[in-house]
């Protein structure tokens, strides 16, 4: 058993809890005074959890913008008591969108604001700048590309020296409009985070609200013209589409290496969920990797799969892979995380540049071998890693059942709210089962100083 903290899904308030592991089946235990006990799975089966955990040595803030007054999760800004600075910047430049789906992020229910403008958007970026220095930054919503002038912003980020911008999208611009891509490689885009459930319409029309694959397809043919690298985003959720993870990894190694990486998501329950979300609702980070292990025949291995480097171990796995000229997944070497502490701000520098070199789109004459000689079978492998690499990742962000706040204060991707605070991402999309936020649409807009 371990100690943990956590808030109460009830009122939100502070208070004790613990991980209990039974059957391999480990749960978030907390009580509150007034709304009584809450048992959550969070983690089930091999690899096992306190296997995966990870000490690190903390990296604070460079420059915290709020003082410690209520503690944990209440003074976010971040506050000096945070233990990683930023990775990646998340900044909704919209809360517009051109979809309404069932499973979101940012959805509030409530008309949108305006936009930001240019100049706020400036002010933004001054502001992760003076608090963590040029980290990633991710264009988000919102729907990104409702805004005719994301082109502008994209210039605008890479002119404040930000090296590496990605766009968070559910494709739909990019699938309709061949030529959008270009347009935005040519603004500097680097990257897209692009959401992509699987490759079943039926599992569009469930998490998604239509039928979104061909759309999709044709969007990730047209940013790998473009050469703006592409990461397939499946948020997993339990009887909808965690059959086809397999056929997603298959689908990434066919389209590499214009699809750089696989970001899994097990579903998270933000929003108004009067009723606990049931353990046959959720899917943990462990089931993700056997289910892939399972799906692949075992060409990806759950023994592949490493804690990270940056953020807290039970956040997330990765691993990286060659795709070799039959279409095969090879497993690249690592050097592992050891069992000893490690210094979060490495792991982050670390996680900052690996993101930048992968994800980013491929430059088809990258070659590492030398064409006055004939290749041997060391240069041919090289040289297909140093192009067709597929990175295979999953996070498991944290809803108001699952919280804990151990993990949270190692959380290395940091919403820019609009009055220029960086606040955990999970902390900023938190909500109570009624739905109520502690920090969406209470940061009040338009007050960067």
């Amino acid at each position: 058993m371990s100690i943990a903290r956590s808030v109460c899904p009830i009122c939100l308030r502070a208070i004790p809890g613990h991980h209990e592991t039974e059957n391999h089946v480990t749960r978030l235990v907390k009580t509150c005074p007034e709304h009584g006990e809450f048992r959550t799975v969070v983690w089930r089966g091999s690899p096992d959890f306190d296997e995966w955990a990870r000490p690190k040595i903390p990296s604070q803030p460079r420059t915290p913008f709020t003082a410690v007054d209520q503690g944990c999760p209440f003074d976010c800004g971040l506050c000096p008591e945070h233990r990683q600075h930023t990775c990646t910047a998340v900044m909704e430049i919209t809360w517009r969108c051109n979809l309404g789906c069932p499973v979101c992020f940012a959805s509030s229910g409530r008309e949108a604001p305006p936009d930001l403008t240019l100049e706020e958007i400036g002010g933004l970026l001054d502001r992760v700048e003076l608090a963590s220095g040029f980290c990633n930054i991710q264009l988000s919503g919102g729907e990104p590309t409702v805004r005719r002038d994301l082109g502008d912003v994209i210039r605008l980020a890479k002119s404040h020296g930000f090296p590496f911008i990605q766009l968070n999208t559910n494709g739909l611009r990019l699938g309709l409009e061949p030529d959008y891509a270009q347009e935005l490689a040519q603004a500097g885009l680097d990257s897209v985070f692009l959401q992509f459930d699987g490759l079943e319409d039926g599992i569009y029309t469930v998490l998604r609200g239509r039928p979104l694959l061909e759309i999709k397809l044709a969007a990730v043919d047209n940013l790998a013209r473009a050469g703006i690298g592409v990461v397939l985003v499946p948020t997993v959720v339990p009887g909808v589409n965690e059959h086809g993870l397999g056929a997603i990894l298959r689908f990434a190694a066919e389209h590499s290496p214009g699809v750089r990486g696989v970001h899994f998501q097990p579903v998270s329950y933000f929003g108004r969920y009067p009723e606990p979300p049931r353990d046959d609702q959720r899917i943990t980070l462990p089931e993700v990797m056997r289910l892939l292990e399972e799906q692949t025949g075992g060409e990806v291995r759950t023994t592949d799969f490493l804690p990270p480097g940056c953020e807290h171990a039970h956040c997330s796995f990765h691993a990286n892979y060659m795709v070799t000229e039959q279409g095969e997944l090879k497993r690249l070497s690592s050097s592992g995380c050891g069992c000893t502490a490690q210094r979060a701000e490495a792991g982050a520098d670390k996680a900052k540049a690996f993101v930048r070199r992968q994800w980013s789109g491929q430059d088809a004459s990258n070659s590492a071998v030398d064409e006055l000689r004939p290749p041997d079978d060391l240069d041919r492998f090289i040289a297909r890693a140093a192009t067709h690499t597929l990175a295979v990742s999953g996070m498991a962000f944290q809803d108001a059942w699952t919280l804990d706040l151990e993990r949270l204060r190692g959380c290395c991707i940091h919403e820019v709210s609009p009055d220029g605070r960086l606040i955990p991402f999970c902390a900023y999309n938190l909500t109570s089962a009624s739905g109520e936020t502690l920090y969406r649409g209470h940061c009040r807009a338009h007050a960067v100083s």
